[in-house]
């Protein structure tokens, strides 16, 4: 297969946010679990921009805007979108924006909800900044893959779309690479106008 052929390079920038794993308190499990699930599910060459941050309104920002300037066309956030006092991440997400993608925070919900109440405490937002689009995920791994893949019956067939069907054509349409899924873990989907020809 020729450079021509190859899909095209993306660079994401993932960032876990807690004040306990960033100063070493425990172990950061957000940051693996978004490269390992990414790396499954992308066709792409990644380039991986990760951060490890507490949760001030500040820092998380400044780290988002640093991200979108440094060319990443995606930017996942983990942690710190509850109601406690020091979950900031949506506030800090949404004083970057340009536009806001509620759709995403609602869908992410709506997952949640098929496992566990408390998904009503979730607040998730999405956003694009520039030619960059961002995303609040839930704080665990589990509820990560969830979130992003969706939920899949017994047969392997998809019983509800996960956010991230969704990021491929979203990215196409603010000025992205075209991003290419693998199916087995994740189908993108665009209309068929926005689907490049088989290679």
């Amino acid at each position: 297969m020729s450079d021509a052929q190859q899909p095209d390079p993306v660079r994401i920038g993932i960032v876990s946010i807690s004040d306990r794993a960033s100063t070493g308190v425990y172990e950061d499990k957000g940051l693996p679990a978004l490269q390992d699930w990414l790396t499954r599910a992308l066709k792409n060459p990644i380039h991986f921009e990760p951060r490890l941050i507490p949760d001030e309104v500040d820092r998380i920002s400044t780290t988002l805007i640093e991200l979108v300037d440094a060319g990443c066309s995606l930017v996942l956030t983990t942690g710190g979108t509850g109601p406690a006092l020091r979950d900031v991440t949506p506030e800090a997400t949404l004083a970057v924006a340009h536009k806001e993608m509620p759709g995403f925070g609602e869908q992410m919900r709506q997952i949640s909800l098929t496992f566990v109440p408390t998904a009503i405490l979730s607040r998730q937002v999405a956003v694009v900044r520039d030619r960059s689009l961002i995303i609040n995920l839930p704080g665990q791994p589990k509820a990560i893959a969830e979130t992003l893949e969706g939920l899949k019956n017994a047969d392997g067939s998809q019983r509800v779309n996960g956010i991230f069907a969704a990021v491929p054509y979203c990215i196409d349409l603010i000025g992205g690479p075209y991003l290419e899924t693998n199916d087995d873990v994740c189908t993108g989907f665009r209309p068929k106008s926005a689907v490049r020809p088989a290679r």
